[in-house]
């Protein structure tokens, strides 16, 4: 039974079913929606697809968390104490949500957290129209419906669940063929899904088991460079990137010199930076985050004209990107626009 029921709360008439349909019927569907036009990791319909059930799963736990201990709360607790403890509740379930989406999704903390911010949103325009919706709710959970909608959208509905099976399924492959010590390409991919999920820690022990295995796995060393990148460890990153260079120096299009340069950048080893950047921005013209990296290079080094024109190419190179990359490549835009300006002063 909801808690509005047990509180009293006349103008939202809740069924004890009405929560999880709302969450698998609006919210969830409504927070993909979000986190494919925030992200940009692929069309609706994919991350529909892909993430639905992971997602509503997720959802559904952290209701479950926010809504039973409330529920015992509303036998002892006085009303109005229950709606301050309400309101902190929804304050933890948005704290779950945002690692739900962020681990689902792959997505970064902002986007996360604007996804979850903004969520709400198809929840208030329900609330709007919730006498009709209410009605339809009320048939779409019948068991007359129920049945029909299974036997005619069955496979469909297997579809949705069958991301979660799947991504259940290749970990624990993955994790059987890990058992095998010298298996350094499961060691590999278990780096990337933890990698995606932002557990750090466990990616790191992962890729390095397979450097272990073989050093010559560039794929996991430049993924040790990353993240040691990403995380300060810089005398380490250097270390990875150079072997990756080492082994293969066009090694996932090249972006190991985009790396390294923008490493070299950091600890402001300007001519360094060029050297790995100058190749990059020959190869690949129109990357707009290897473009304002050489320009910053160029900067340091005092080449102010050759720099002004290097940002100059990263405004146009992001004004020019394919529309689904637009979102990505506009930091580098606004980043360049504004060394341009203080180049110009």
């Amino acid at each position: 039974m909801s808690l509005w029921l047990k509180i009293g709360a006349p103008w939202l008439p809740l069924s004890f079913y009405a929560p999880m349909l709302v969450l698998a019927a609006i919210y969830v569907p409504g927070a993909l929606l979000l986190s494919g036009l925030l992200s940009r990791m692929g069309g609706v319909g994919a991350v529909f697809q892909r993430n639905y059930s992971p997602l509503l799963t997720c959802a559904a736990m952290a209701l479950a968390a926010v809504e039973f201990p409330l529920a015992v709360a509303a036998w002892v607790v006085p009303p109005l104490a229950l709606l301050c403890l309400g309101g902190l509740a929804l304050s933890y379930f948005a704290v779950l949500m945002f690692f739900a989406v962020r681990t689902v999704s792959g997505a970064g903390n902002w986007t996360a957290a604007g996804v979850v911010s903004l969520s709400w949103a198809p929840l208030v325009a329900a609330a709007l129209v919730w006498a009709p919706l209410r009605f339809l709710l009320g048939w779409i959970a019948s068991p007359f419906f129920l049945f029909y909608a299974w036997y005619y959208l069955g496979s469909e509905i297997g579809n949705l669940s069958a991301g979660l099976r799947s991504r259940q399924n290749f970990r624990r492959m993955l994790e059987t063929a890990a058992v095998n010590p010298h298996d350094g390409e499961a060691q590999y991919q278990l780096g990337l899904i933890y990698r995606q999920r932002r557990q750090y820690g466990e990616a790191v022990r992962r890729f390095r088991n397979a450097v272990a295995v073989d050093n010559s796995q560039t794929d996991a060393h430049f993924q040790l460079g990353r993240i040691a990148r990403q995380q300060g460890r810089l005398n380490e990153a250097v270390a990875h990137f150079q072997t990756v260079v080492d082994q293969d120096e066009k090694h996932s299009q090249s972006e190991v010199l985009r790396e390294l340069g923008g490493l070299y950048l950091s600890v402001r080893q300007y001519l360094d930076a060029r050297n790995e950047l100058g190749p990059y921005v020959e190869r690949w013209p129109y990357d707009p985050e290897g473009l304002f990296y050489y320009g910053q290079a160029l900067e340091g080094l005092g080449d102010v004209a050759k720099a002004r024109e290097i940002y100059a190419r990263t405004v146009e190179a992001a004004r020019t990107a394919p529309r689904y990359l637009r979102r990505s490549t506009a930091r580098w835009s606004r980043l360049a626009q504004k060394q341009l300006r203080g180049l110009s002063g």
